[in-house]
C-alpha cells in the first residue's frame, strides 16, 4: 500500500531546490508537496536505507554511538519529516480552513491531503472518517466521552484485556463510574497472550464495548483482532483497537478487521509528537456529538443556538496542529515507500535474532512468548533493577526504557512492578542488538 502524494493536490507541486540557506523553496508549500522517497529504498527493504535517513541515528551519546532500543516510546525522525516541517514553517505557515488568501488556502490542502493519507493508509472508506487528534490517548478519551458516555449505562460491561495500556484502561474506568457501567478484564495466558476462551465466556448480551490493543507495548503480542471483533459483533458490541505500537510494524485494514473505531499517535510511526489519528465508522461518527467545543468546529453560533460543523470536523476544536500533519504526510510517505513484508520479515528476524541473543545472558529472563508478537523485550536480570539495568545501558549509548510502561496489570501477571524494555524498529540491527548482549553481560560481570 502506498500513500498519496500531496502533490496531486491543487497548489502543491514537486518540490523547489533547496535556497542558498539551506531551507526549501518559499513558493506556496513546494517543500512539502513530493516528500523524498528514502534513499535507496524504491524497491525491497533494508535496514541501512532507512538508517541513512535518520540523523540522529549518527549521533553519540556518551562517546559511544548510539543504540536507539526505545522505539515503544517514540520512533526517530528521518530527515523528511524534519525537513517538512521545516518548509512548513519556512514558507507555508498559516492557519487552515477560514482564510481567503493563498497560504490559507495551500495550508488547508495539505492539512486535508493528510487526511487521505492516513485513510488510505489504514484502509477507511473515506477522508471523513478520519479525525485528527493528539494522539491514541485523546482519541481514547474522545471516543470514552462522545459515544461512551452516550451509549453506555447501568449493567454495561467493557471488556478491556489485562495487557492493556493504560490510556485503554483509565478512560474506561472514568467513563464506567460516569455511567454505572462496569470494566471487565479479560486474563492472560502465561505465555502473554489474551485466554480467548474466557473471552469467549466473558462476551454476553451485556457487553457494550470491547476495547483491545493491536499490539501490545509491554509484551508485544498481536491478539487475534479480526476474530475477537467478529465474535464481539455477534453481541451487537463495538470494537475498538489500539493501534499505537501496531501501524509502524505491519500493514492495517480497518475494514478487513471490521474495527469500529481504531486509532494511533504519529510519534509511534517516524511523525511528531502531538498529532494522531482517530478512525471511527462513519455510521458511528454520524452519531457522536462533540467532545470539545470552541473554534473550526462549528457551522454557525448565537446565543440562541449553535449548529456543529459536518463530521470529521466537529471533532477538531480550535487550532490544529497543523504542521504535525505535514510531518505525518511526510512519514507516511516514507515508511510506505518501503515494502511492508519485508519491514514485517525484517523486523520478526530480528526479534528472533534477539531472543536467541538476549538468552546468552545468564538469569535474564524475556517476559511474554506469544506466537504472534512486535519485537517489543522485555526483561528482568536478577540483581539489578530496571532502573540500574537501564542506566549502565545509556553509559554505552544504548537507550532502552525502564519501569511499569503504562501497563502496570500485565506486569503485575507476572509478579512484577517494573522491567526493562528494549523495543525494535525497522532501522535497528543486528549489530545493534550485539552491543546490547555484550553490554548486559558486561552488568553481569562487573
Amino acid at each position: 500500500m502506498t500513500t498519496p502524494d500531496v502533490a496531486g493536490f491543487t497548489g502543491l507541486a514537486a518540490p523547489a531546490a533547496p535556497s542558498p540557506a539551506g531551507l526549501p523553496g518559499s513558493s506556496g508549500l513546494t517543500g512539502l508537496a513530493m516528500v523524498p522517497r528514502p534513499s535507496g529504498a524504491s524497491q525491497g527493504f533494508s535496514p541501512e536505507a532507512a538508517r541513512r535517513d535518520v540523523p540522529i541515528l549518527h549521533r553519540t551519546v556518551n562517546g559511544h554511538p548510539l543504540v536507539w532500543l526505545d522505539n515503544g516510546a517514540t520512533t526517530q525522525k528521518p530527515r523528511q519529516v524534519i525537513e517538512a516541517l521545516t518548509a512548513f514553517y519556512a514558507s507555508a505557515n498559516s492557519n487552515i480552513h477560514r482564510g481567503a488568501h493563498t497560504m490559507a488556502r495551500e495550508a488547508t490542502e495539505m492539512y486535508e491531503a493528510g487526511r487521505a493519507a492516513v485513510a488510505q493508509f489504514l484502509g477507511a472508506p473515506s477522508p471523513e472518517s478520519i479525525v485528527f487528534v493528539r494522539g491514541t490517548t485523546e482519541a481514547i478519551n474522545l471516543v470514552a466521552q462522545s459515544w461512551g458516555r452516550a451509549n453506555l449505562g447501568p449493567g454495561d460491561d467493557i471488556l478491556v484485556p489485562v495487557l492493556e495500556h493504560h490510556a485503554n484502561i483509565v478512560p474506561w474506568q472514568l467513563v464506567a463510574k460516569q455511567t454505572r457501567a462496569r470494566v471487565v478484564p479479560v486474563p492472560l495466558r502465561p505465555d502473554g497472550s489474551i485466554d480467548q476462551d474466557a473471552y469467549a465466556d466473558l462476551l454476553s448480551a451485556r457487553t457494550r464495548l470491547v476495547v483491545v490493543s493491536h499490539a501490545s507495548n509491554v509484551l508485544g503480542t498481536v491478539p487475534p483482532v479480526r476474530e475477537m471483533t467478529a465474535l464481539a459483533h455477534r453481541y451487537r458490541a463495538k470494537v475498538l483497537v489500539d493501534g499505537a505500537q501496531a501501524v509502524a510494524h505491519f500493514p492495517v485494514d480497518v475494514q478487513d478487521l471490521d474495527a469500529d473505531f481504531y486509532t494511533f499517535s504519529g510519534h509511534k510511526i517516524y511523525a511528531p509528537t502531538g498529532i494522531g489519528a482517530l478512525y471511527a465508522r462513519p455510521e458511528i461518527l454520524q452519531t457522536m456529538a462533540p467532545w470539545q467545543s470552541g473554534g473550526n468546529m462549528i457551522e454557525s453560533v448565537s446565543f440562541d443556538r449553535t449548529t456543529f460543523a459536518a463530521v470529521p470536523h466537529r471533532f477538531e476544536a480550535g487550532t490544529g496542529h497543523i504542521s504535525g500533519v505535514a510531518g505525518l504526510l511526510a512519514a507516511l510517505n516514507w515508511l510506505t515507500a518501503f515494502d511492508r513484508k519485508a519491514v514485517a520479515d525484517y523486523e520478526t528476524q530480528l526479534m528472533a535474532y534477539a531472543r536467541e541473543a538476549l538468552a546468552k545472558v545468564p538469569g535474564l529472563e524475556v517476559l511474554g512468548s506469544a506466537a504472534e508478537r512486535i519485537g517489543v523485550l522485555t526483561f528482568t536480570l536478577p540483581g539489578h533493577t530496571p532502573t540500574g539495568i537501564a542506566d549502565w545501558l545509556d553509559h554505552d549509548g544504548i537507550a532502552v526504557r525502564a519501569g511499569h510502561h503504562c501497563a502496570q496489570p500485565a506486569l503485575a501477571h507476572y509478579g512484577l512492578d517494573s522491567a526493562a524494555r528494549a523495543s525494535l524498529a525497522l532501522y535497528n540491527t543486528r549489530e545493534e542488538v550485539d552491543r546490547l548482549v555484550a553490554s548486559l553481560l558486561e552488568l553481569q560481570a562487573a
